[in-house]
């Protein structure tokens, strides 16, 4: 039987196969690789070539030499997971015998509550894009059905039947169905009778005819943040609003978990805890 390469970059590639086989986000994936490709390198120049040499002193010297480099304590957490889950794999695989990295802690940050826009905010970047028909649908499926912008993006013409869209299953996410109501239907099909002719599918689309990319739809609502004058806000805060908003108005949990696509319920309860002194206080400015 031949002997299995245990080097640093032979485990790195199998590490990444083990993660596609499990099917893994592309997005997880590529955060795993990078992160472990970033020790790997580290422990190159100190002459650790076998997983087998790595030792906890090693990962320590990882997690210190990322402070150094003035990565964030969030960041710093982040890159030791998917150590931590490079050396748990290597465990599994009986690749080496003892774990490096478990003793190894995560630096303490503070968690922040997700940002919510208030009613006041989110009528104010409705009326900075009402003018830019494309942008302006996108704010309102976005805040009208806590879509993921990723999905948003995918999502093609005949995904839209009548009150309602279907988000089709990609990778670790299944298929689900959201209701359209009468804004998003109104904003989507003002967009739709201005939307350039085109062969592609994709509902949102270049000038040219391309799909329109995430990294255009976050720019342009960035923009619109700012003529709002809507502070410290990101494009998944609209995700967080749609959730939070729909739980103060009392749907319930379980309804909010399969409209939003959350794999555990218990990612959607977070938000009952994590906002609720947030949400009270804004419900209370909002009835002066």
């Amino acid at each position: 039987m031949a002997e299995i390469d245990k080097s640093l970059t032979a485990t790195h590639k199998s590490f990444i196969n083990h993660l596609q086989a499990s099917g893994k986000a592309a997005a997880t994936i590529l955060a795993y690789g990078k992160d472990v490709q970033q020790l790997l390198e580290f422990l190159t120049k100190k002459q650790v070539t076998q997983v087998a040499s790595v030792n906890t002193e090693h990962i320590e010297d990882f997690k210190e030499y990322l402070t150094d480099n003035q990565y964030i304590a969030k960041t710093i957490s982040r890159k030791l997971n998917s150590v931590k889950t490079f050396f748990r794999y290597l465990i599994a695989e009986k690749l080496i015998a003892k774990n490096p990295a478990v003793s190894v802690t995560h630096p303490q940050y503070e968690v922040r509550p997700p940002r919510v826009l208030s009613k006041m905010e989110y009528r104010a970047l409705r009326d900075a894009a009402r003018d830019d028909a494309r942008i302006a649908a996108i704010i309102e499926i976005l805040l009208q059905t806590g879509m993921r912008i990723g999905e948003l993006a995918r999502l093609e013409l005949n995904d839209i039947v009548e009150k309602e869209i279907k988000i089709k299953a990609f990778e670790s996410h299944p298929e689900r169905i959201v209701p359209l109501n009468q804004p998003t239907k109104k904003a989507l099909g003002r967009y739709l009778s201005l939307r350039p002719k085109a062969r592609s599918k994709n509902v949102f689309i270049t000038k040219t005819g391309r799909g329109l990319l995430v990294r255009n739809m976050r720019s342009a609502i960035v923009r619109y943040f700012r003529i709002a004058g809507i502070e410290k806000a990101t494009i998944n805060d609209l995700r967080h609003t749609f959730i939070a908003h729909q739980l103060m108005a009392g749907a319930s949990v379980v309804l909010i978990q399969r409209l939003v696509g959350h794999k555990r319920l218990s990612t959607t309860e977070k938000y009952l805890d994590l906002l609720k002194g947030k949400i009270e206080q804004a419900v209370k400015l909002e009835e002066l």
